[in-house]
This record gives C-alpha cells, sequence and structure tokens, in this order.
C-alpha cells in the first residue's frame, strides 16, 4: 500500500491512521523504505510511503488462573 505524508506526519502516525496499529508495521516500513529514518521524524509533506499490506499479528498470551 503507497501513501502519501501529510504535514507533520511521523512514520507511527501513518501505519496507525492506515493500519490501525503500529506494533511491527513501523519495523516492516522501514524496511520497505530505505532512507526514510534519515529525514527525520516528522516526514516531508507529500513524500510517498510504501507500508506494509497487512499490520502483524499480534502474539497471543496464554493466561493461567492460580485459584483454579
Amino acid at each position: 500500500m503507497q501513501v502519501i505524508a501529510q504535514q507533520n506526519d511521523t512514520l507511527d502516525l501513518i501505519c496507525w491512521r492506515h493500519l490501525g496499529s503500529t506494533s511491527g508495521s513501523v519495523e516492516q516500513a522501514l524496511k520497505l523504505n530505505p532512507g526514510i529514518a534519515d529525514l527525520g521524524a516528522v516526514l516531508p509533506m507529500g513524500l510517498s510511503v510504501i507500508l506494509p499490506a497487512q499490520p502483524p499479528k499480534a502474539s497471543t498470551l496464554t493466561m493461567i488462573n492460580l485459584w483454579d
């Protein structure tokens, strides 16, 4: 997915807005956009950013109950 950065956008804000999550998707977006980290935290307006197709699935934690 390709999106255009708006004014004062950061990579994690773009991931949150378009994918609904930042967990793992920011790291994937950094790999898909080499050199984007060199631009600084706030991305230039109008920059084309490639995002991963789907947000990564969060790992599930198994809960135990000590009183059962």
